[in-house]
Order: structure tokens, then C-alpha cells, then sequence
């Protein structure tokens, strides 16, 4: 888990934090801080892997000598890096991917917390469980959405959509060989425009709403997700079919294109829906409550049939 710590001259913004559950920065703690302003500093840096903590503050918020330093000491030492605003900290801690192993938050602004805490919350795992597929039924034509991403995806790693938030197939991006097409491991071909999808934030949107620019949620088998950037969105009308799959009781459903290169995410290799049959193991998103929005409410009653 990434860490957060608050530095701070405000009472305000030290409540804030405390609330927040956000540890307060401690001047007395005798952490190295080491400002890196040039080669021979970032060479510093490394040098000293001792396997303890170190603090970093980088005067122009440079990007390049924080990858050096992170793709040198990951694993070794703990790196923080001082940052003056949470859009700072979102960088230090995905740079490389790995990023950061956390930051020091320097602000008198209790709007910066409330940032910082979002995108915490929106890198959290997501609860993913297997469930049985029951239902596999041809539509016809209908408009379906390709969501085209900034970012790379790898197999068993897509998007959650589903007819109802309370049940979302893990549908995987097109990173698979394909005799007719070449891989595009930045899509996911997501399904009806009608079709929630899982979004930062544990918010839901409609995949008709999705468009250049939005962010959106990338999901693992395993419940790891992150937040990458739409590059574009296409509704085109293709032959669709329903899918639906149950674990216990519950039941997750999706209307999705009917296509070799659209797979769903199985404890092996991911099943196309056009080899899907029912007994098959997938794997799916549930959960309790409503939507209202796309905001989760545990209390309210939503039937979607």
C-alpha cells in the first residue's frame, strides 16, 4: 500500500488529515531528506540503499531522475518524495508504473486531501470471484462500444461491464493473437452503449457516455486496478448476444458484441464469447445495493432485470 503523509502549517488541514486517518509528518524523525537537484545527486540517491526510508524533494518536479532513482532502489529502500499538490503526488506514485513508494504531502489546502484520498481509494482492490455461466443467448444487431485506451493491457486485465452494478463481467482487452486481426491491447470491446462500466472513484457509467478524454478503470483477475485515459470511444452496430452467469444466488449479465476477439477473464485462459458455454467459470464483480448516478448506495432497493 502507498503512503501518504501530511505536512502541514494549518490546523485545519492537521483535523483534516487525523479524520482522513492521513499520518502527519514529524520533523523531529531523523528520515534522510535529500534534495535531488542534479546527476550527481540522483547518483547520491542511489547510492545509499540501505533498505530504509529516504525522502526526496525534487525542486522542479522533475520526472526523469525519480524513474532513475525508483527503477534503482524498488525493493531496496523506501522512497517518498516530497510534492506540493495531489495531481504531483499521482505522478510520483505511478511513475514507471510501480512508482514512489509514497509521498509527503506538503499543503495548507484541505482540498488536496480530499484529492489525494480519491485516488487512493481508486487504486484499491476490487473483490473478483468466479461464477458459472447460465445464459448465452444471440440478439441480433445492436450498438455496442469499443473503448480505446492510453494505456497497455496484458492478458486477464480489462474492464468491468454488466446490465446491473450489482453483477459486471471482467471483460478482457483484445491482447490475444487473432488469425484475422492484429492484437489491441489498448481496447476493450465493451459491450451494448447501454452497459454499465466499473469507473475511479467506485462510481459506474454508461459506456454511451464514455468519450475522449474521461478517465476510466482497468481491473485484473486478481482485483488490481488502475486508472488510465480514453483516446477514443467507437459505437458501430454489431451482432450482439446475452451472457449471463450466477454464483450462488446472484447473477451477473452483459450484452456483449458477438466476436472471437471479445473474451471473458477465466481462472485460465480467457473464453471468448463465441466458444462460451453454459458451466463455464468466469470471472465477475458483485454486489450489494444500487446505483444512484453511479454513486453506490448499500441501502437502497434496485431491481434490474
Amino acid at each position: 500500500m502507498k503512503q501518504v503523509v501530511v505536512q502541514t502549517n494549518s490546523e485545519e488541514v492537521r483535523k483534516e488529515a487525523i479524520f482522513l486517518g492521513l499520518p502527519l509528518y514529524d520533523e523531529t524523525d531523523d528520515t534522510p531528506v535529500i534534495q535531488v537537484n542534479d546527476k550527481l545527486d540522483e547518483m547520491k540517491v542511489i547510492g545509499m540503499a540501505t533498505g530504509e526510508n529516504i525522502i526526496l524533494e525534487f525542486p522542479d518536479q522533475e520526472i526523469i531522475p525519480l524513474e532513475n532513482i525508483v527503477a534503482q532502489l524498488k525493493g531496496k529502500t523506501n522512497v517518498l518524495v516530497k510534492v506540493k499538490d495531489a495531481n504531483k503526488a499521482k505522478i510520483a506514485l505511478e511513475t514507471l508504473e510501480i512508482g514512489a513508494d509514497g509521498v509527503v504531502l506538503e499543503t495548507d489546502d484541505p482540498l488536496q486531501l480530499s484529492k489525494i484520498v480519491v485516488y487512493m481509494q481508486q487504486s484499491e482492490k476490487l473483490s473478483i470471484e468466479q461464477a458459472t455461466i447460465s445464459v448465452v443467448k444471440d440478439l441480433g444487431l445492436g450498438a455496442r462500444v469499443c473503448i480505446d485506451t492510453c494505456d497497455l493491457m496484458d492478458e486477464g486485465t480489462g474492464m468491468l461491464v454488466g446490465t446491473s452494478s450489482q453483477g459486471m463481467f471482467l471483460i478482457q482487452a483484445e491482447v490475444e493473437e487473432n488469425p484475422f486481426v492484429s492484437p489491441r491491447p489498448f481496447r476493450v470491446n465493451a459491450g451494448a452503449l447501454s452497459l454499465y462500466a466499473f469507473a475511479p472513484g467506485n462510481k459506474t457509467r454508461y459506456l454511451e457516455e464514455i468519450k475522449a478524454g474521461d478517465d476510466v478503470l482497468i481491473i485484473d483477475r486478481d482485483g488490481n486496478t488502475r486508472t488510465t485515459y480514453v483516446a477514443r470511444s467507437k459505437i458501430e452496430l454489431r451482432p450482439l448476444l446475452l451472457i449471463e452467469a450466477k454464483s450462488d444466488e446472484r447473477v451477473a449479465k452483459a450484452v456483449l458484441q458477438k466476436a472471437e476477439t471479445v473474451k471473458l477473464v477465466s481462472n485460465g485462459k480467457s473464453i471468448a464469447v463465441t466458444d462460451i458455454k453454459v458451466g463455464d467459470k468466469v470471472f465477475v464483480h458483485l454486489e450489494e445495493g444500487g446505483r444512484h448516478f453511479g454513486i453506490h448506495v448499500m441501502d437502497e432497493m434496485v431491481i434490474e432485470k
